[in-house]
């Protein structure tokens, strides 16, 4: 058994189950072909070789080329490829990220790195010179069971079940219009008539509008009507280009609001949202001394800012 084993892994033909993975995943020869680099003959000929070396039939032939069907032999070796490959890939990935006692990997949100985190490195990097930070941006928690990341910061109706969790900090929630829209518009954006004012909205619905219709209600305001986006970025980018008002968060927007970029145009009044980012790690994840200080600096930045 042991040189049967040993003679399959020397015979397997690597490149061309890679390439029939990739052809699985994206569902076609062209598509798999941009997605490795290469050219689609390529792809093609690695197709053929890898049915010729199985001695069965991958694809189904019957729908013509227009449309690309895989036998059972081809799905059943599909799902195991892109398994195998998966594993393989994110073992490389863990290991790649492994470096020296004091690195530290972050994982957060695409927003909340951009508008919170990226801007106070170089205070975290002068506070503790020997650390060194890598940030990995993600929509979900994804990375903390394989090791890859020491913690992730997320916000969000925390704690989440099989992790462990501690509050970073609260925030708030507070309309906001570009500098040249608030002096085109100020008297009736301070009135709260908001019938000409497009909404600018947030596709998380901690950060609906229709919360701060409940709180303090405006006249004219059109809930369904305006673009939505999927990131907090996305939504004061657009109110900062003067595309309309949107709800946005303290935490995120609060730099752009001293620097006069962005205006609230009612004032202090903002909902209040109790322990909205989280610090979130694998309930077996190491204490390592690099990771608690930067936890350890991240609440002290929370508390100050």
């Amino acid at each position: 058994m042991f040189w049967s084993n040993i003679s399959t892994m020397r015979d397997l033909p690597l490149n061309a189950l890679r390439a029939f993975a990739a052809v699985y995943d994206s569902g076609g020869v062209r598509p798999a072909a941009r997605l490795l680099e290469v050219t689609h003959s390529s792809v093609s000929r690695h197709l053929r070789e890898l049915e010729a070396w199985l001695g069965v039939e991958l694809l189904d032939k019957r729908g013509g080329k227009r449309l690309l069907t895989f036998t059972p032999a081809g799905n059943a070796l599909g799902q195991a490829a892109l398994a195998g490959l998966r594993d393989l890939e994110a073992a490389v990935g863990s290991l790649r990220e492994q470096r020296g006692a004091n690195a530290v990997t972050i994982e957060t949100t695409p927003s909340f790195a951009a508008r919170w985190l990226l801007p106070r490195l170089p205070d975290l990097q002068a506070a503790h010179p020997r650390i060194e930070v890598s940030i990995l941006v993600d929509q979900k928690l994804s990375s903390l069971a394989g090791g890859a990341v020491d913690f992730a910061i997320r916000m969000g109706p925390g704690p989440w079940k099989d992790l462990a969790c501690e509050v970073l900090m609260d925030d708030a929630l507070y309309p906001v219009v570009g500098r040249a829209l608030w002096e085109e518009r100020k008297s009736p954006l301070t009135a709260g008539d908001l019938r000409s004012v497009p909404l600018i909205h947030d596709r998380d619905p901690q950060a609906a509008w229709q919360l701060w219709q409940e709180a303090y209600p405006l006249k004219g305001l059109k809930l369904r009507a305006g673009p939505r986006f999927t990131s907090s970025d996305l939504v004061q980018r657009a109110a900062g280009q003067n595309q309309g008002i949107a709800l946005a968060r303290d935490r995120l927007a609060r730099d752009e609001v001293a620097s006069g970029a962005l205006v609230r145009p009612f004032g202090d009044r903002q909902i209040e949202i109790p322990n909205a980012y989280w610090i979130v790690r694998a309930l077996t994840a190491p204490e390592r001394v690099a990771v608690t200080t930067v936890i350890g600096w991240l609440k002290a930045e929370a508390l100050r800012a």
